[in-house]
C-alpha cells in the first residue's frame, strides 16, 4: 500500500489517503468498460486527472459487474466537451457531461467543491469531492491508467468487512436528501452488506422525510429498484422501515404474497438478460392488483382505458411516462390472452392533400408565335 500526503495550512506534511495497488485491490483494466477506458485515457492525454468512481468501484471489489461506469475528473464541463464530439452538457444546479456511445451513455462529472447546499457549478478538488459523497464505499477512486485505487475515507476496508458507513452524520444526511433513505436499503440489498443498528434506527426515525421528496425523483428511484435484480429484498426493507407508504402507498396498504412472487420473477429475468424494459417492470409491479376486464367492457372498447387507469392508481402518486404504462397494459392483456393495441388518442392521421394552394398564380406558357407577337 502506498500513501498520499498533503500539507496543512502551516506547511506540515500529513497523510490524506491510502493508495492500493493491483495486488491489493485486484481490479484489472480488462474489467473496465472499453468506452470508459477510452474516455479516461483521452482526458489524461488532455492533461487532466480522471477516475472510475462510486458504485462501479464498489461492485468490482465485491465481484459484481457494474451496470454503469461513472467518471470523475478535474476537467470542467466545457473542457470535457472540447475533447469529445459526442458529448453533451446537462444539468442546471450542477453541470454534468454525458458522452454518447450509440445506446450507451457515460456520465462524467467534475470534482465538486465544498460549498453549502447545491450551488450551481461549484467545482473543487478530489479531496473536496470525497466529502460530498454519501457512503464510504461510494467514495473510492480507481485509475485504470495507473491501476491504483485511492481511498480517503477507509472505504476499501469497509467493503472488505461488508460494512455500510455514512460519511455524513445520520441526523443530517437523510434530512438533507431524503432519497438517501431508499438508496441505503438498495445498497444493502444489492451488496448483501448488513445494516448497522444505528442506520436501522435512523431509517425508521426519518422515513417521513420522504414526504418532502419530489415525485419525479421517487418515480426514478422506484424504477431503479425494479431494475436492480434485488427488488424483493428492497421492497421488504422499505416495508420494514416504514418507507413504502411514502413511495407507493396503495401497495403498502395491501402487500400481498403474490406481489413478491411477481417481483421474484422480475429479478430472475433481470439476472438472466440484464436489459428488461421499463414497461415490463411496471407490469410486474401492478399485475397482481388488476382485475381482468369483463366481456362487456371489451365489447364497449373501454377495457384498455379502464385497466390503464387502474394501473396508474396502483402506483400513484408516482408518474412514469404514460407510454410506458400503456405498454405495460398491453403486456397485461397478453397475459390474459387478449391482443390489444395502444389506442391513438388523437384519432386517425389525416392524409395531406397533394393539391397545395399556391401563393402566386402560375402564368401559362404561351405558344412561340404568341410569345413573338407579345
Amino acid at each position: 500500500m502506498l500513501i498520499r500526503y498533503g500539507t496543512t495550512e502551516k506547511g506540515k506534511r500529513v497523510k490524506i489517503a491510502n493508495i492500493y495497488t493491483i495486488e491489493e485491490h485486484g481490479i484489472t483494466t480488462g474489467m473496465i468498460d472499453s468506452d470508459a477506458l477510452k474516455v479516461i485515457k483521452r482526458l489524461r492525454h488532455g492533461g487532466f486527472n480522471a477516475y472510475v468512481v462510486g458504485g462501479a468501484v464498489r461492485d468490482l471489489l465485491i465481484g459484481k459487474h457494474p451496470k454503469d461506469f461513472d467518471i470523475a475528473t478535474d476537467a470542467h464541463p466545457r473542457q470535457i466537451k472540447k475533447l469529445f464530439w459526442n458529448a453533451k452538457i446537462i444539468g442546471k444546479r450542477f453541470r454534468l457531461v454525458h458522452i454518447h456511445f450509440n445506446e450507451k451513455i457515460l456520465e462524467v462529472s467534475t470534482f465538486r467543491g465544498l460549498s453549502p447546499g447545491d450551488e450551481q457549478n461549484t467545482f473543487g478538488t478530489m479531496e473536496d469531492d470525497v466529502k460530498r459523497r454519501d457512503f464510504t464505499f461510494n467514495a473510492l477512486y480507481y485509475s485504470p491508467v495507473d491501476e491504483q485505487l485511492l481511498d480517503y475515507v477507509g472505504g476499501f476496508d469497509d467493503v472488505k468487512q461488508a460494512t455500510i458507513r455514512s460519511l455524513i452524520p445520520l441526523d443530517v444526511t437523510f434530512r438533507e436528501d431524503p432519497v438517501r433513505l431508499i438508496r441505503t436499503v438498495k445498497y444493502a440489498a444489492t451488496t448483501g452488506f448488513g445494516l448497522p443498528g444505528k442506520i436501522k434506527k435512523a431509517l425508521k426515525k426519518y422515513s417521513g422525510e420522504l414526504e418532502k421528496a419530489a415525485v419525479s425523483r421517487l418515480t426514478e428511484e422506484l424504477m431503479k429498484i425494479l431494475a436492480s435484480g434485488c427488488s424483493v429484498q428492497i421492497f421488504k426493507y422499505c416495508s420494514e422501515y416504514g418507507m413504502l407508504k411514502y413511495i407507493v402507498p396503495g401497495i403498502d396498504a395491501d402487500l400481498r404474497p403474490e406481489l413478491y412472487q411477481s417481483l421474484e420473477t422480475l429479478d430472475e429475468e433481470i439476472s438472466k438478460s440484464k436489459t428488461v424494459k421499463r414497461e415490463y417492470m411496471i407490469y410486474s409491479l401492478t399485475r397482481v392488483y388488476l382485475s381482468p376486464p369483463t366481456s362487456l367492457m371489451i365489447k364497449s372498447k373501454t377495457a384498455f382505458r379502464d385497466v390503464f387507469k387502474a394501473m396508474k392508481a396502483v402506483i400513484a402518486p408516482l408518474t412514469p411516462p404514460n407510454i410506458e404504462v400503456e405498454k405495460a397494459v398491453v403486456l397485461y392483456f397478453k397475459e390474459i390472452g387478449i391482443t390489444v393495441r395502444i389506442p391513438n388518442a388523437h384519432g386517425p392521421k389525416q392524409r395531406r392533400s397533394n393539391n397545395r394552394r399556391r401563393r402566386y398564380p402560375v402564368r401559362k406558357k404561351m405558344p412561340p408565335e404568341e410569345q413573338a407577337a407579345e
